[in-house]
């Protein structure tokens, strides 16, 4: 936890930007459960940032030549904690900048709305837990880049307490989550959703309490994620009150396992969060269509918050660190492939010109499909050695245009 000193140093240099932010609110979200729905949501995640993700920076984790770190919580476990320390901050100095956004803004890419992942342990780090603490400056830093730049907010609880998912973007990467199983955990989680609604709730837009959980491993997930999901809807918008819409997450069910779980009339803010990645599924974008605006319209406001032009898991440690990729069988002994990951990942220089192209189709069949609903956020911004899941090299190379509605394809879902 942040030491006193720390506090009244960090309360004296945010109060003047809380009150121009105050300012912003009551010019531009006098009504943000209309306002969502105006325009789509066209944004960007700023993955790996405040989360570490050994994918999205694979030199973070080689640098430390222990193999054993393979998230942010080995990452603090198995160093010198002012070593962590150190590398954090420089990261947290120079991955996502004030220019960052001005690119993603002012420069041409013309988009609305940041997502900006975060871990409860940039909140609250209990006893044993190896976290590294300092991402809120970086946060509020960021709020106020995209207030400057009319960019929107998200502020997605990407982590929490044990491990919503197992992922190692939760911040703990293990075989089987434990936050359901422990309602310590889950009261931690709502404590922190509580802390962020107080400190952002009058800024940001829109706050997503927790990123997927893993409602996959059965109904004693989906349980606790149902409940989790109401209470945490009454931290950010008690007795329905409030301003930030409040964006849960499909925890990997259909989404018509979700029809009449929020009804509109009673749960006035809420929105739901899907994400799609084809290369994990057999669906092809424009397939999705039909359930998006199915949802979106007779549900709740529906944003696909993560997907990519990418079609394969080739991107080094994308399935963790030491994991290697489905697509050409490296994933396992004996596992079969379904192609070479040559050419389809690393520098975007290196793509083909076809390849390209690929992209760009992907890319806008997507965004056609994700418009059906309220809009979409890629994933990610930027990465290290992933370039086909990269927003910036999209735009370097041109397999993503500067202005998101200006298609080369704007046909290509006519006979889906």
């Amino acid at each position: 936890m942040f030491t006193p000193l720390f506090t009244l140093l960090l309360l004296l240099f945010l109060s003047p930007l809380v009150r121009s932010h105050r300012r912003w609110s009551s010019q531009h979200r006098s009504n943000p459960d209309l306002s969502l729905g105006k325009q789509p949501v066209r944004g960007v995640n700023l993955g790996g940032w405040l989360v570490l993700e050994p994918w999205i920076t694979p030199s973070l984790f080689d640098n430390t030549n222990d193999s054993r770190i393979v998230d942010e919580w080995t990452f603090g476990q198995y160093q010198d904690y002012a070593v962590a320390r150190e590398t954090l901050v420089n990261h947290w100095n120079t991955w996502i900048t004030e220019t960052t956004l001005r690119k993603s803004q002012v420069l041409g890419a013309r988009l609305n709305h940041v997502r900006i992942p975060i871990g409860y342990w940039a909140f609250d780090v209990g006893g044993g837990e190896p976290y590294v603490q300092g991402q809120l400056p970086y946060l509020y830093s960021a709020i106020s880049w995209a207030v400057k730049y009319n960019l929107n907010v998200i502020i997605d609880l990407h982590g929490a307490p044990g491990s919503q998912n197992g992922f190692d973007n939760s911040g703990q990467r293990m075989p089987f989550p434990h936050w359901h199983s422990n309602q310590t955990n889950v009261d931690r989680t709502n404590k922190v959703i509580k802390q962020i609604s107080l400190q952002f709730g009058s800024i940001v837009p829109i706050i997503a309490p927790l990123n997927e959980p893993a409602g996959f491993y059965g109904q004693d997930v989906l349980d606790v994620t149902r409940q989790y999901w109401k209470d945490s809807y009454d931290s950010i918008r008690p007795k329905g009150l409030g301003t930030s819409i409040v964006l849960i997450h499909d925890a990997f069910q259909p989404l018509s396992y979700w029809n009449d779980f929020m009804p509109r009339e009673k749960y006035v803010g809420a929105a739901m969060d899907t994400h799609i990645y084809q290369m994990f599924s057999n669906d092809a974008a424009c397939n999705n269509s039909g359930r998006l605006s199915d949802f979106n319209q007779n549900q709740l406001m529906t944003i696909v918050g993560e997907w990519t032009p990418a079609m394969t898991d080739c991107t080094k440690y994308l399935n963790g660190r030491g994991v290697g990729a489905r697509y050409d069988g490296s994933i396992k002994q004996g596992a079969t492939p379904y192609g070479s990951c040559v050419g389809k990942t690393g520098n975007g220089s290196s793509f083909s010109g076809e390849y390209k192209t690929f992209l760009r189709k992907s890319w806008e069949a997507q965004v056609i499909t994700y418009e059906k609903a309220s809009g979409w956020l890629q994933w990610t911004w930027k990465t290290e050695q992933g370039d086909d899941w990269s927003y910036s090299a999209g735009l370097k190379y041109g397999w993503i245009p500067r202005d998101p509605t200006k298609l080369l394809y704007p046909n290509i879902c006519n006979n889906a």
